[in-house]
């Protein structure tokens, strides 16, 4: 009886390990299509990631010296692009207001004064912070995908480490169940 549950033990275990090593590699796959698309991506935007003396702000050199100069092709480095360059231009311009806020102020200026040179500057302002705002949204995207990628690789080695044990675990219990018949046949 012993063995025959230590048998069927170790045989789940068995197909446990197989399913974590299938579900492995298929994380291991995900992640290097994530990491790859993000690679591509961002290398074709040509984007060059500020130099040390075009960061004004002590957050800024924090978050960017280490990228200075580089290409972006990384999410990490969108991150940092999108929160520290590109937002600090974007609030330096308006004054710390959103998008949202100076397309109300043009909408009213535009019915009051449409051909105002404050009306016009708010214009270009406007879209000035709907390009920003679109940038933006677009690093910080490949940034969450590059973080995807990042969890589904350790997801992977999680994964790929528990078949492992569960197919040592599984060899150590047939072990067991042959040690367990032998004495049970004398």
């Amino acid at each position: 009886m012993r063995s025959a549950l230590d048998r069927l033990t170790s045989w789940f275990g068995f197909a446990l390990a197989a399913v974590l090593i299938v579900a492995g590699a298929l994380l291991a796959y995900g992640s290097s299509f994530i990491s790859d698309n993000v690679k591509e991506q961002l290398s074709q935007q040509n984007i060059t990631m500020p130099t040390a003396d075009k960061l004004t702000t002590q957050a800024q050199k924090d978050a960017l010296t280490k990228y200075a100069g580089q290409k972006m092709t990384t999410g990490d480095q969108a991150k940092a692009f999108a929160d520290h360059y590109i937002l600090v231009h974007m609030n330096t311009q308006s004054n710390n207001k959103t998008y949202e806020e100076v397309s109300g102020e043009y909408m009213k200026a535009a019915k009051t004064a449409p051909d105002a040179a404050e009306t016009k500057a708010l214009g270009e302002l406007r879209q000035s912070l709907f390009m920003g705002n679109t940038l933006r949204g677009l690093l910080l995207n490949a940034y969450a995908f590059g973080t995807m990628a990042k969890v589904a690789m350790w997801a992977a080695i999680g994964a790929f480490l528990g078949g492992i044990v569960f197919l040592v675990l599984g060899a150590l219990g047939l072990r067991h169940a042959k040690r367990v018949e032998t004495p049970a046949r004398a």
